[in-house]
């Protein structure tokens, strides 16, 4: 179960190459479809029974494991977004000229 578990968590770095409005509303419409905050979501572990370990059987729903797939996701996108700062106004630079 706990390796299953460690699956939700992804690389942001994949979504480094999806422009910032498109990778936004991909977290937000995912974030919608499982119910999730889109800026808060985070995969969650299972504390295994003491002495099963990697050997007990993963008891989750298909949709609670879908919508622990999706909070990794999540989250990943959420790492790629502040590490290039999406979301937040562009500086901009107006030229001026002098008189």
């Amino acid at each position: 179960m706990a390796e299953r578990q460690d699956a939700n968590i992804q690389s942001s770095l994949q979504y480094d190459t999806v422009p910032c409005d498109q990778l936004l509303a991909q977290r937000n419409g995912l974030a919608q479809q499982y119910h999730l905050s889109p800026q808060t979501a985070k995969p969650t572990f299972s504390n295994p029974a003491m002495g099963f370990g990697p050997f007990m059987m993963d008891t989750r729903s298909k949709s609670q494991q879908d919508a622990e797939a999706a909070s990794g996701k999540i989250d990943a996108m959420n790492r790629s977004i502040t590490r290039r700062d999406c979301g937040k106004p562009t500086k901009q630079t107006k030229l001026t000229l002098p008189g």
